[in-house]
């Protein structure tokens, strides 16, 4: 709201604006309060002694030493149906301190971003879109990563995924199963042996454009991602 001033300023006085905000009152029929304040995440959250977090690791064949990435979630309006996880801080730890300094001031922005509250969801992509000039390389499973940052933007989407800022991309019941077929029909007509799921895909397999997964394959002459279903025709 745009206020005119119309006389002279003759002092002023900086006012925290937090500490004016309306608390709960009891109502005076049940002893509850009125109405919940409900506390989002900004910059003026402090913070707590004790943070909830998962952490996850990242072994590179870019890197001699695993990473190690923890995340770190404050828990808003907990006990309410207002209850929510949100980032807070990240830390990445590792024996190599060869990146020790793009390490600590990529977690010091991640971090700075998440307590500054709104959406924090777009670091996912903004990290995933990291490419190496040297060349990227395969996870096991086959999973494309095009670089080591791009990989911490996948630790960061499986995070947010598990507190739910994100939705999940798993696939169903009935569409696992068809893959399954799917795969068992190429090895029994190629002759491969059969692998377990996530541990590989077969021999020859082209890297997928849609889940960067080295899973696709032609069958019936059509080529054919055996991780996602992705198909050319359709």
């Amino acid at each position: 709201m745009t206020v005119k001033i119309t006389q002279r300023i003759k002092g002023f006085k900086v006012v925290d604006e937090t500490l004016e905000r309306p608390v709960a009152t009891p109502d005076s029929s049940t002893g509850t309060p009125s109405k919940a304040t409900v506390v989002e995440m900004d910059e003026s959250l402090q913070r707590p002694e004790t943070l909830v977090g998962m952490t996850y690791k990242i072994k590179s064949p870019l890197f001699e030493h695993a990473l190690y990435v923890t995340v770190n979630d404050v828990v808003l309006n907990a006990g309410t149906p207002h209850e929510q996880r949100r980032p807070f801080e990240i830390f990445i730890n590792s024996k190599n301190m060869d990146h020790f300094q793009w390490i600590v001031a990529l977690t010091r922005i991640m971090s700075a971003v998440f307590r500054k509250g709104g959406d924090c969801t777009f670091l996912v992509e903004e990290l995933k879109a990291v490419f190496d000039p040297r060349g990227g390389y395969l996870k096991k499973g086959g999973v494309y990563m095009p670089s080591i940052v791009a990989e911490i933007g996948g630790v960061l989407e499986r995070h947010l995924i598990a507190i739910g800022m994100l939705e999940g991309h798993a696939l169903d019941e009935t569409q696992l199963k068809y893959l399954a077929e799917k795969r068992a029909a190429y090895e029994a007509s190629q002759g491969a042996v059969a692998v377990e799921p996530g541990e590989g895909f077969p021999a020859g397999a082209q890297l997928c454009n849609k889940c960067n997964t080295q899973a696709v394959v032609q069958m019936d002459g059509c080529a054919t991602c055996l991780n996602c279903g992705n198909s050319k025709c359709g």
